[in-house]
């Protein structure tokens, strides 16, 4: 059992956690908010997640990103299509499964994000230019640690 001190210490330390969080969010927001819009005028941060989400994967099916994402199926069809408009994305047959397709990112959707990137590639490497090495090694650590539980 945590003493009660302890116990308001610590729930305190995770409120101001929370707190930065809230901040770091809303810068991410911003980011990535400029960052859909340099890919395709008026594109929405959520058609950029699906769409950086496939680059990251590099190929995966419909299915497979919408469980991803914990998204809805349909949502991310509609954005899928809407991608695949654009020429940011293409569909090929899926070895595995002649029913489903795979989704990758074309050429022309990977020169795109490159570009949209790269005002603000820095950022982060420019914040953390006078952390220690290690220290950015544990941060990131950390992060995955607390990303790999399960929160409600």
């Amino acid at each position: 059992m945590i003493p009660d001190d302890t116990r308001a210490a610590r729930t305190e330390a995770v409120r101001a956690l929370e707190a930065e969080f809230g901040e770091l969010i809303n810068r991410f927001r911003r980011i990535i908010t400029e960052n859909a819009n340099r890919v395709s005028p008026g594109m929405l941060p959520g058609a950029y997640k699906v769409f950086t989400t496939i680059v990251r994967r590099e190929s995966v099916t419909l299915s497979g990103l919408a469980e991803s994402l914990m998204a809805d199926k349909g949502q991310i069809s509609r954005t899928v299509r809407e991608l695949e408009g654009l020429g940011l994305i293409q569909r090929t047959p899926d070895p595995a499964d002649g029913r489903s397709s795979l989704l990758s990112p074309t050429p022309f959707g990977l020169e795109r994000l490159e570009q949209a990137r790269s005002p603000q590639e820095s950022l982060l490497v420019d914040a953390l230019e006078e952390w220690p090495l290690d220290d950015i090694l544990n941060l990131t650590r950390l992060l995955h640690a607390l990303t790999a539980e399960e929160l409600p």
